[in-house]
């Protein structure tokens, strides 16, 4: 692992875990993706995540969510970490953050989640 920081360590094992014991590969994949150097990881824009994403849907992100731009439709975000802006920005349209473990608890396959970044 690349990463020294005790918080992230025990996230990547908590999705490695949970992706041996639901078989859900997405898990898998989005603790590779946080494995990656701190310079490697995804920080992504809200503008980003409105292009990608349509109403209602869950989101990930490897990374931070920054407030750059406008969210115009609810949706829920799991990240690592939320800038103060994009935390208002995803309420104020109805939407969710949430941590990484939340999500994995509220969809255990990984049934209907995007990654972005």
């Amino acid at each position: 692992m690349v990463s020294t920081n005790p918080e992230l360590i025990k996230l990547i094992r908590f999705l490695r875990k949970n992706s041996n014991e639901t078989g859900a590969s997405i898990w898998d994949a989005l603790a590779s993706k946080f494995e990656k150097s701190k310079h490697a990881r995804s920080s992504v824009n809200l503008s980003r995540i409105n292009r990608c994403t349509s109403d209602g849907d869950k989101v990930v992100v490897p990374g931070k969510v920054l407030g750059a731009g406008a969210l115009e439709h609810k949706v829920s975000v799991a990240a690592f970490s939320f800038s103060e802006e994009a935390r208002r920005k995803i309420e104020k349209a109805g939407g969710e953050c949430m941590d990484v473990p939340m999500l994995v608890q509220r969809a255990p396959k990984g049934s209907g989640v995007k990654i972005i970044g």
